[in-house]
């Protein structure tokens, strides 16, 4: 019989794809595209229609994933904090443990906002900190133009601002106002916050 260890705190992440009646399933592409860039302690896996779930320990990874996944604006996003039962099976549908439940309370509240992120676990304070850091940066990112979507990716695969403005045919200076525009000077200090922030909802790293 597995036993719940109050000491084992991970992360369960549940998202559930916004209009699946109308719209085409989206799950099995996105997993795809995860399984092989995101490191989990038990992988995505749909877990029921248009859900899928998987549970990790990195709080940086899991910041990073999560406001991805969310910006996208396909899907609604939970994050569950807390201890799971133990052993782990090797499927992620068969773990269960509080992470769990409240992975699914955060996903359920997540359906009813504006922004469909959100964090439940035992430590309320640090979960509300992440839920807000979430936000805040997938709400910037949700809302960049085209323009401003196009420089930041160059700008992710390494390309330096004068590189990337000679591959869009701008100037330097009209690079920079781009990437203004798009936030993009908060976007890695913001991501960091809410990893960190993860980090001590789950009792980890505290001063």
């Amino acid at each position: 019989m597995s036993s719940t260890n109050s000491k084992e705190q991970y992360f369960v992440i549940t998202a559930d794809q916004k209009n699946s009646r109308s719209a085409p399933d989206r799950v099995d592409e996105l997993i795809s595209t995860l399984d092989s860039s995101v490191p989990t302690v038990r992988p995505f896996e749909r877990t029921a229609g248009d859900e899928f779930q998987a549970v990790l320990d990195d709080p940086m990874a899991l910041a990073s994933l999560a406001v991805e996944i969310c910006s996208d604006g396909h899907w609604s996003v939970g994050i569950g904090v807390g201890p799971v039962e133990l052993p782990l099976p090797s499927s992620t549908r068969a773990c269960r443990g509080p992470a769990f439940a409240s992975a699914r309370t955060a996903v359920e509240a997540a359906k009813r906002q504006r922004i469909p992120l959100c964090v439940h676990g035992p430590d309320i304070r640090w979960c509300h900190h992440a839920q807000t850091a979430a936000r805040l940066i997938t709400n910037i990112i949700a809302t960049r133009s085209a323009a401003g979507v196009e420089a930041v990716t160059l700008i992710r695969q390494g390309f330096s601002q004068v590189e990337a403005a000679g591959s869009l045919g701008i100037t330097p200076q009209a690079m920079s106002q781009r990437l203004r525009a798009a936030g993009w000077d908060l976007e890695s200090d913001t991501l960091d916050l809410v990893g960190d922030c993860l980090s001590a909802s789950a009792g980890r790293n505290r001063r």
